[in-house]
């Protein structure tokens, strides 16, 4: 595995890093080092998970080995010497814990996989629920609360026979944590031992490296409290995937009670009281625990909260009974609820928990009957707990108190009951962030694909990051493509706002624009809208009608479903995975030309799913998905901020309601966007169906990596043809298995120096850096041997700039009538005609501009990021005195650089020798047919303007390290495979180096034997380009 020195840390990474991902790592050891928080964004397919970990276990082992069993004793004798501390009670060390979060437990496992990829065996533990780990044949099947209390129940009566034995075994078994391991591996164990997973998981996460959780574990403040052997102090937290960790913050600081909720705690209270008189008749015992006067008391209380809850004066119904957030001790005390009876309260709903417990559970030993009872009183508990946190009322500020009538239900409406909610919302996400720091926490890193813009979102967290980041993606500008459509085939205007979702007319243009995305992508594509309102309304539209100038009688829908299979996202969560298995199976259908997946953004399939390769090959977003602005809580949340805009001073950046909501929305979307393009060799197509997202405003909300993409496209039938080309051209460059084994062997093959020095990586600003004059691969390429002091910035691996070392400006004509003596090639029927070519087409080769199609150099600079090479003189070439090969006329003597020099740097880029002294010997041929000069008047003469250009491009993106050799050396095969143009394809190889001989003889072999299907394909299209007159053969 090579080996990055990035800020004097070693970190081992089992690839050869992209510069972006070098980037990243040297921003996150920046973090850890100077222990601030970073907020770090980077597109999903960078592989920023594996970075984040093996940057964050790189920087723990510079303070000392992993507490692996291999390294028991000097664990040992590190607490043998902190005897008497509460670290040494439970097992700690000094060393900084990890916490890796995420936000679900499937996502934890993609983390524990790459974990495993990696050279780093930390000891590890990971937290699950006992919904993923309970192995009790009873308890495993109920859910929640219930399942939490019938645990809680068996083990403190001992019943069950999972959980006694765990401690004993883990005195015994040192080494599990080991080795990388997940909740299935952990429950799997289990099973074969007779133990419980779940309690495992609790006694390992006492003495780890690093600790994988899911957020709630962390955020929720009584879930954090369970966790007695976590060190806080110097403590690295990393919210992976923290593109929603702001709502998730707020939601837990916040609660609603219902009142149908209520009136089942008064039921519960009610019930303890009879339990405990029960219990007194029984036993004859007069324990204060269960004194039937104290349910009472609670259940008088919470009774007369229903009736004070019922008078509160409502005047609006839409905007319902608001306050300030400190209102609420007002409206407690009223009830004599205040700090001092609230603990006595929260004791008392403590003590019904169990009490409920038992009442619930009949019988005894192993024959247990199980209620499935659940303690609504406990949500009481965790109420009071929110309301008096900390002992103070400083928090208030941050709230609302809101009263809201609900829709009443059948029985309430009967008897005359009015149902209403009481909600006390926190508007400050960063109240729990706040919490970490009073802990002593090191460095918070939030990492996720998705966090543009990121000073809206820190502003939310109400935390500084001074280390921040937004990557590009790894991906070349040829595998998206990226368009904004303003209006559809009938040029009616795309605008899904709330005064024009309704319109039959959008309905009807967004259904046959949809009609043609269907027939247009290949395999896999997905459509969201705005809500699931507007799914179902244009859906239900569809089915109902035709197009308005169709012939026949066949509606949208049934055009639609000619070519893909629809499925529909389901509202309910029970039903979601049965739609998940349904459209993979209709992907993995050949006889089908592929699924259509309409879903809503912040919905299920816009959050967190996987739509690689075939399964996503284009996104299509009908809307901007803006909140009800009449929803209370959006409305309240808005007047916070605009409340919190008026009251800051005007030094301080603050964040308005409207920005919010725009910014919300524009999240929404780039979550979306993401379910496409899922790795470095992805490719699709992004497809926004809005006229808004052609303003400039919106197109800065878009994520940094998508930005450079976007292109708007006034006429749909644009959108049509250059979808098409996208696709057409895509579907000639797939990799074959046997190349894809290639390309992961390619990254075995390294260079004779494995390690970088990157001392220096120190001197990056303190904000969001963008881009560079420099790219990070060239610079390691000429400083590597003799290292470097100063690095200045790195460029992340798409944005890096080629200097312009050639220099030189050429006019390259192009003679259509030329083309067409050469090739004549006759045009498929139903082809049009009417491209136009000018005769003679200028491109500057020597202007410094970040445009592949303006700004590079005919030169493959294959310089490996391990091993600087360097060019040789001219003075060595043999062929620099050829005068026989020659540009066209028309390049003449206005070009600066000799043909010689270009020649020789192609050659040069190809060979690369394998010792300083053969790289000195090493010449060029001079023959007409084997000179680079030759061949490349030949590559000007075959390919078009656009493709030769595409083609210097190419050579650019090697030079720049922006592509790796395969997929490099198959888009130029791609180019060189159409008809009439093989004996380029072949006379490549010259200059291919011998070790990517195997790959190239791939490509041969399969741009060989479809060169006649290519021709029968393309052939019409190829020769509309050349010539723009037809042109008839014999």
């Amino acid at each position: 595995m090579p080996t990055y020195k990035i800020r004097g840390v070693d970190v081992d990474f089992p690839f050869d890093a992209y510069d972006c991902q070098i980037v990243y790592m040297e921003k996150v050891i920046r973090s850890l080092q100077e222990g601030c928080n970073a907020l770090l964004e980077s597109p999903t397919g960078t592989g920023k998970t594996l970075c984040l970990l093996c940057a964050t276990l790189a920087w723990r082992k510079t303070f000392g080995d992993f507490l692996t069993s291999a390294n028991e004793e000097r664990s040992n004798f590190s607490l043998s010497h902190s005897s008497g501390s509460q670290s040494a009670e439970n097992g700690q060390t000094n060393y900084p814990a990890i916490i890796y979060t995420s936000r679900t437990h499937s996502q934890l496992k993609q983390v524990i996989r790459e974990l495993k990829t990696s050279n780093y065996r930390p000891k590890m533990a990971v937290l699950g629920s006992r919904e993923q780990m309970c192995i009790h044949d009873e308890v495993r099947l109920l859910r929640g609360r219930a399942q939490n209390n019938a645990c809680h129940y068996l083990c403190k009566k001992r019943l069950c026979p999972h959980q006694p034995g765990v401690s004993e075994y883990m005195k015994k078994h040192h080494e599990l944590g080991n080795e990388p391991f997940d909740i299935e591996d952990l429950v799997n164990t289990g099973r074969t031992m007779g133990l419980c997973p779940y309690y495992i998981s609790r006694e390992l996460h006492k003495v780890v490296d690093i600790l994988f959780a899911p957020y709630n574990y962390l955020i929720d403040p009584g879930n954090r409290r369970s966790l007695s052997g976590i060190q806080w102090n110097n403590a690295v937290l990393i919210f992976d995937e923290a593109h929603n960790l702001e709502s998730i913050c707020a939601d837990a600081a916040s609660f609603d009670l219902p009142s149908g909720y209520l009136t089942a705690c008064i039921s519960e209270a009610k019930q303890c009281v009879d339990l405990c008189i029960k219990r007194r008749v029984i036993e004859k015992s007069a324990d204060k625990e269960f004194d039937p006067e104290n349910y009472a008391i609670l259940r008088a209380l919470l009774l007369k909260l229903e009736t004070r809850i019922a008078e509160v004066a409502i005047e609006s119904r839409e905007l319902g009974f608001t306050r300030p957030g400190d209102y609420i001790y007002e409206f407690l005390s009223d009830l004599n609820i205040t700090y001092e009876t609230a603990n006595m309260l929260i004791d008392t709903i403590d003590n019904a928990a169990l009490l409920l417990e038992e009442g619930n559970t009949s019988g005894a030993g192993t024959g247990i009957k199980m209620k499935g009872a659940v303690c609504r009183l406990e949500s009481i508990r965790n109420m009071l707990n929110i309301i008096f946190r900390d002992g103070g009322k400083d928090h208030a500020k941050f709230y609302r108190f809101h009263v809201q009538e609900s829709q009443l239900s059948i029985t309430d409406s009967l008897k005359g009951k009015v149902s209403r909610t009481l909600s006390w919302w926190c508007f400050n996400p960063g109240l729990a962030m706040q919490q970490f720091e009073r802990l002593g926490v090191c460095s918070i890193i939030l990492t996720s694909g998705t966090l543009s813009p990121l000073d809206s979102f820190a502003l939310e967290l109400n935390l500084e990051f001074p280390v921040r980041l937004e990557n590009p993606h790894v991906i070349t500008p040829n595998q998206v493509w990226v368009g904004v459509v303003p209006s559809g085939p009938s040029s009616q205007p795309f605008n899904s706002s709330y005064k024009n979702r309704d319109s039959l007319q959008y309905k009807q243009e967004l259904g046959n624009s949809i009609v043609n995305f269907a027939r247009i992508v290949p395999d896999g594509l997905l459509v969201f809208f705005p809500s699931y309102y507007m799914m179902d309304q244009c859906i239900e539209c569809w089915k109902d009608m035709g197009h308005a100038s169709s012939s026949d009688f066949s509606t949208i829908w049934e055009r639609i479903c000619k070519y893909k299979q629809p499925i529909i996202e389901p509202k309910q969560s029970s039903l979601f995975p049965r739609a998940i298995e349904d459209f993979e199976s209709k992907i993995r259908d050949n006889t089908t030309s592929g699924a259509i997946f309409f879903a809503v953004c912040r919905g299920k399939v816009s959050e967190g799913l996987d739509f690689a390769d075939r399964a996503g090959r284009a996104v299509v977003v009908t809307g901007l998905p803006f909140s009800t602005k009449t929803d209370p809580k959006v409305r309240l949340k808005r007047d916070y901020l605009d409340h919190c805009t008026t009251s800051q001073k005007k030094q301080s950046k603050v964040l308005t309601g409207e920005e919010w909501y725009v910014q919300q929305a524009a999240r929404a979307v780039n979550q979306a966007v993401g379910r496409v393009i899922r790795h470095c060799h992805d490719y699709g197509a992004i497809v926004f169906c809005d006229e808004r997202f052609a303003q400039q405003n919106w197109q800065c909300q878009m994520s940094y990596w998508l930005r450079p993409h976007i292109k708007c496209y006034p006429k749909f039938g644009d959108v049509v043809f250059t979808l098409t080309r996208f696709f057409r051209d895509k579907d000639f460059c797939d990799l074959k298995p046997k190349l894809a084994k290639s390309c992961t062997k390619e990254k075995s093959l390294m260079p004779l120096e494995k390690t970088l020095s990157l001392k220096s990586i120190t001197s990056l600003a303190p904000n969001t850096e963008h881009c560079s004059r420099k790219s990070l691969s060239s610079v390691l390429s000429t400083n590597t041997s003799s290292g470097f002091d100063h690095l200045g910035q790195i460029v992340p691996a798409n944005r890096s700039s080629v200097s312009n070392e050639l220099g030189f400006c050429s006019t390259l004509q192009r003679s259509v009538n030329h083309f067409c003596h050469k090739k004549r090639l006759p045009f498929k029927e139903g082809i049009s005609r009417n491209i136009q070519y000018q005769d003679t087409v200028v491109v500057d080769l020597a202007n410094d501009t970040s445009s592949s199609e303006q700004a590079c150099e005919v030169a493959f600079a294959a310089t490996s990021a391990k091993r600087p090479k360097t060019l040789e003189p001219v003075d060595n070439v043999e062929c620099q005195k050829d005068t026989d090969s020659k540009w066209p006329a028309d390049f003449g003597s206005s070009t600066s650089v000799r043909l010689t020099q270009h020649v020789h740097v192609v050659k040069e880029t190809f060979q690369q020798p394998t010792s300083h002294k053969e790289k000195h010997n090493t010449s060029i041929p001079c023959t007409d047919k084997t000179s680079g000069s030759a061949f490349l008047m030949q590559v000007q003469e075959k390919l078009t303007v656009a493709e030769y250009k595409e083609f210097v491009g190419f050579m650019k993106a090697l030079k720049s390290k922006t592509m790796k050799i395969t997929p490099l050396l198959e888009s130029i095969a791609k180019l060189f495979s159409s008809p009439g143009r093989f004996s380029l394809l072949e006379r490549f190889k010259d200059f291919v180096p011998a070790k990517y001989h195997p790959i190239y003889e791939q490509l041969l072999r399969v741009h060989g034997t479809n060169n006649d299907v290519f021709t029968l394909r393309r052939g019409s299209f190829a020769a509309n380009i050349m010539c723009h007159e037809e042109v008839r053969g014999a």
